[in-house]
């Protein structure tokens, strides 16, 4: 190695260094997604358009739990005739850019009169999160790697479909609501749908339910993610125990990838 390179090598190990503190966090490579991406939703409750939904990654990397972070938000709104429900909900993780896993998650949630905030902050080295909320702290014991509502979606973005059978499932454990769910999601096939910018070659995926009155079976949620690069969501159909609803990709900018429409 000349001179130059070993001065180079040692200079981007320095301004690095503030970042990487441990060897204790797994590494989990992804090649899916970049900050600044930007993608918006429109959700329909049957043939009735009723809101909006934002996802995007900020341009600025943040530094939590001394680990280089994106901050991710997920903004969803009510729209039209339901906006006299005035739903304005949001979801914020600060998401470790090496290890794909939540350092902390905001929730804030208003519904009417309604309102609701939670802080989230994680330790994976403790295996522990501590949660904030009306004042109160709470401390949880945590399994290896749990994700968040939020980091779960950019996790599973992380997985080659490509080494998984029809019919089988990945999994993740994930933390919400101060309960620790076992996140599995069944891969079936590929297929083709069509959107507002054409076709486009997709994965489908079955986000696995336990029983419950909100939702109609096992399957009741069902994905198709772009067979490409960048792995999002195209569309999502939800079916609840009364009625059923859609969100369909509405906008979306600076994908580290272009999609591949057909």
């Amino acid at each position: 190695m000349s001179f130059l390179k070993k001065i180079i090598f040692l200079g981007l190990i320095l301004t690095t260094s503030s970042f990487v503190v441990s060897d204790s966090y797994r590494y989990l490579p992804q090649h899916a997604f970049k900050a600044g991406e930007y993608f918006e939703y429109k959700v329909k409750y049957g043939f009735l358009s009723v809101g909006e939904a934002t996802v995007d990654v900020s341009p600025q990397i943040y530094s939590v739990n001394n680990r280089p972070c994106y901050r991710v938000n997920i903004f969803g709104r009510t729209t039209g005739i339901t906006d006299l429900f005035h739903i304005r909900n949001t979801y914020r993780s600060y998401l470790d850019t090496l290890a794909i896993l939540p350092h902390k998650f905001l929730m804030d949630l208003q519904e009417n009169n309604y309102r609701k905030e939670q802080t989230v902050t994680f330790d994976h080295i403790a295996n522990a999160a501590v949660r904030e909320q009306n004042n109160e702290r709470q401390t949880f014991k945590l399994p290896d790697n749990v994700q968040d509502v939020v980091s779960s979606y950019y996790f599973l973005r992380t997985i080659d479909f490509t080494k998984v059978k029809i019919g089988e499932t990945v999994s993740s454990n994930m933390f919400f609501d101060d309960e620790i769910y076992n996140m599995r999601v069944k891969y079936n096939g590929k297929g083709v749908i069509r959107t507002k910018y054409g076709k486009i070659n997709v994965i489908k995926l079955n986000p696995i339910l336990p029983k419950n009155n909100m939702f109609e079976g096992e399957d009741a949620i069902r994905i198709w993610v772009s067979d490409d690069k960048n792995h999002v969501p195209i569309k999502i159909e939800v079916d609840f125990a009364v009625g059923g609803a859609t969100m369909e990709l509405k906008n979306y900018r600076n994908t580290k990838y272009e999609f591949d429409w057909l």
